[in-house]
């Protein structure tokens, strides 16, 4: 008996997490299960990282003082002086990730937040509720004669780019270029990202520091109101904004505040599609919106991995992390982690304490996080409201090519206009 015990354990295949597995790109839900139940502090095979998938841990690892942001600078400046020696380089790139408040960590963070914080706050963005509500009155309208519609490309991307650009204060002739630069930015947050895709931002954040340095030119001339009007009022204050952060806060928000209010409001479509008695419950009862994307934002989330590094060792579960490691926290397993949530795997848009982490938690808690999900909830309840009999018009989904960002290439649904 013994013998064959151990010949099951030496057959037996060792379990190893590959976020870049079709089969995980796909549904990710079935892998996180299995880690959180079998090996919940998991040794990644690339380098010295650690994936974490227990929602007290990963809610405990982002609230610790004992971690910091992951030095995505430090490895930009490795491959700019790579490439350097070839006569290329990532100067842009590896400069504004300097910039980028998810990279940056006290008191340099604490400063910078400081600066932006107010423009996203819940009293600014419900004052913004009637401007969002008309984008996407407007964008409905302009689908609504033809029963059919791409959700992604009709809807959930053009409203972040519109109404931040509108906060920006960018002209609506430049919206699509900049969608198109965001859209690309995004892929910074991912990793093994190859050394071409990294010359493309590179090119990218040239291009768009050149056009938003002419508004900001144009801005200081003639300020309207708008946020790059008060980001420059706040450089006069004893606690200055340097015209690099300005620059960089404004792409910041087009390459993540875009990436995780589309992929909230694709995501939930879906999920509301496949469980059409929550979809038929929200369509009449509207008021319960607020709940339904909570909920939304815990079952597929839109961020579903952010990365931190220990300052010191840590203990999680039965493992010591050692100092300068890296800590892969998968927020889309934590918020399916039976020990928090009642049935996990169940879509309830009248879930109760409903306390994900699908925008972080602690210091680097996402700064749009309020924008997100007023524009979540204007623009799912006025789909149902406007598009009774929504179905899907596919099968055949296809997710976006990103790790650390869920979302879909596009949602192809039928309906009927009243």
């Amino acid at each position: 008996m013994l013998a064959e015990n151990i010949q099951k354990l030496r057959s037996a295949k060792v379990f190893r997490f590959n976020p870049f597995d079709k089969e995980f790109h796909a549904n990710p839900y079935p892998i996180y299960h299995r880690l959180r139940s079998e090996e919940p502090v998991h040794r990644y095979f690339v380098g010295d990282d650690w994936v974490i998938t227990r929602y007290a841990d990963v809610k405990a690892v982002l609230r610790s003082g004992r971690i910091c942001s992951h030095d995505q600078p430090k490895l930009l400046q490795q491959k700019n002086q790579y490439l350097q020696d070839k006569g290329k380089n990532l100067n842009a790139l590896a400069y504004t990730s300097r910039q980028l408040l998810f990279y940056m960590n006290p008191p340099d963070h604490t400063r910078l937040r400081g600066l932006v914080v107010k423009a996203f706050s819940l009293t600014v963005v419900e004052r913004m509720r009637p401007r969002i509500q008309a984008i996407v009155n407007d964008l409905l309208q302009q689908v609504r004669h033809k029963g059919t519609m791409d959700i992604i490309a009709d809807l959930a991307t053009p409203l972040p780019v519109f109404v931040i650009g509108k906060m920006l204060g960018i002209p609506n002739e430049a919206q699509d270029q900049l969608h198109e630069w965001s859209n690309v930015l995004s892929r910074i947050l991912d990793s093994l990202v190859t050394l071409e895709e990294y010359e493309v931002l590179n090119q990218v954040v040239e291009e768009f520091q050149k056009y938003l340095q002419a508004l900001v030119a144009e801005r200081e001339k003639d300020p309207q109101d708008d946020l790059i009007s008060a980001l420059l009022a706040a450089r006069e204050q004893s606690d200055k904004l340097s015209k690099e952060e300005l620059l960089t806060t404004c792409m910041l928000l087009f390459a993540t505040g875009e990436e995780t209010t589309v992929n909230t409001i694709g995501n939930g479509v879906l999920a509301l599609l496949r469980h059409p008695d929550q979809m038929e419950k929200l369509t009449r009862e509207p008021t319960i919106i607020q709940s339904a994307v909570e909920e939304i934002l815990r079952y597929d989330s839109p961020v579903q991995m952010t990365s931190r590094v220990a300052i010191d060792n840590l203990e999680i579960g039965n493992q010591t992390i050692q100092a300068s490691q890296k800590l892969i926290l998968c927020l889309g397993a934590a918020n399916r982690d039976p020990s928090q949530f009642v049935n996990p795997d169940q879509f309830n848009i009248n879930r109760f304490q409903n306390n994900h982490l699908a925008f972080g938690d602690g210091i680097h808690y996402c700064l749009g996080a309020a924008l997100a999900r007023t524009q979540a909830q204007i623009a799912i309840n006025t789909l149902l409201q406007e598009f009774p009999n929504l179905k899907l018009a596919t099968d055949k989904l296809e997710w976006r090519n990103n790790i650390a960002l869920r979302g879909l290439k596009t949602l192809p649904v039928t309906f009927t206009s009243k």
